[in-house]
């Protein structure tokens, strides 16, 4: 069984987080709408924010066990795969 390669790395993009409170949103709205045009606000909690850092976590330590798993695969399949090859020799 050949081995695939392994998929492209991701290629995140850059975004950006604005901490706004009620002593700056009035300096912070004419300076974002001066830079980027529009406002639009997606509000968040600090556990929540929190959260997602957690998840992030979580999906990191995923997809190191993945990882793994397809490495220890793919060093069995080649080790077997030598085996027979020496085997017919």
């Amino acid at each position: 069984m050949p081995i695939q390669g392994r998929p492209k790395p991701i290629n995140l993009y850059d975004i950006q987080f604005y901490a706004v409170t009620k002593e700056n949103i009035d300096e912070f709205i004419e300076r974002f709408e001066k830079q980027e045009g529009s406002l639009v606000f997606f509000a968040i909690s600090v556990p929540d924010y929190e959260n997602i850092a957690l998840n992030m976590g979580e999906l990191r330590r995923f997809i190191e066990q993945q990882k793994s798993i397809i490495v220890y695969y793919e060093e069995n399949v080649n080790a077997k795969t030598e085996e027979v090859a020496d085997e017919n020799i």
